[in-house]
């Protein structure tokens, strides 16, 4: 990692930080549990299903997609991706594992038992995050635009432009989507959005700030996971140590 992207990054948290919302509310998290993560999985993706976690790596030559007990830490079933494809985030639905990746247009459809990959597919633009609101695949891609896909044709089929106080929001990351809304990770910053998915609005901030110390440029927060039957909120970052169960105050 080189010295003019340590200063990008500073220079973007800074930024985020400092910029004051007229109209959305922030909150701060209480931190309930904490539990061991891999230091070395590069998060891209995080989900809570069935009492376990599963989660999408990413970097070329590291990318996997894993089933990880809560608990441990301990990763029980993972498979590799193809050393072109940086992994980025996955979703969870229908029986179905879904994984993007970077910049190479690809999606993955895996069986959520087997992990066995059932087929792929073409993704327009690039992919950062996925999340799902029972219908429809959401996905981010950098932008300020949250994509909506049919999970069947795996076609675009709408997008909405996500706004802060009027204005676009880009770099929207991980996603999960909890009662409703989609919560989303902005990358290189310590806030989760929550955003109206059918309007882009955001309606709310989660400031993680201080949550957990930052080493590099890279190991940065990202990662939302939701226990929907407990009402459990899990969150993480790249190259993390740490999964933190927390509960959101405003």
């Amino acid at each position: 990692m080189n010295s003019v992207r340590f200063i990008a990054a500073g220079i973007l948290a800074a930024l985020s930080a400092g910029i004051a919302s007229a109209d959305v509310p922030v909150y701060k998290a209480e931190v309930v549990d904490t539990f061991p993560h891999d230091p070395a999985a590069f998060t891209q993706g995080l989900v809570f299903v069935d009492g376990a976690l599963y989660e999408g790596t990413g970097r070329n030559g590291e990318s996997s997609l894993r089933k990880v007990d809560l608990t441990t830490g301990s990763v029980q079933q993972q498979i590799k991706l193809p050393a072109q494809h940086f992994g980025e985030g996955i979703t969870v639905m229908n029986g179905k594992v879904y994984q993007l990746t970077w910049q190479t247009h690809v999606g993955f459809v895996y069986d959520f038992a087997t992990f066995r990959q059932l087929q792929s597919f073409y993704l327009p633009g690039e992919g950062w995050g996925i999340t799902h609101d029972g219908s429809r695949l959401i996905i981010s891609d950098g932008t300020a635009n949250l994509r909506f896909f049919d999970p069947a044709t795996l076609k675009e089929t709408g997008r909405v432009q996500v706004t802060e106080d009027g204005k676009p929001l880009d770099r929207l990351n991980e996603l999960e989507f909890i009662n409703g809304e989609v919560w989303a990770n902005v990358w290189y910053t310590d806030f989760i959005v929550r955003i109206d998915p059918a309007t882009g609005k955001v309606t709310g901030k989660l400031d993680l700030s201080g949550l957990h110390q930052q080493r590099t440029a890279d190991d940065v927060l990202n990662g939302i996971a939701w226990d929907a039957s407990s009402q459990r909120l899990f969150v993480t970052g790249k190259l993390w140590n740490t999964l933190y169960e927390i509960k959101a105050e405003q």
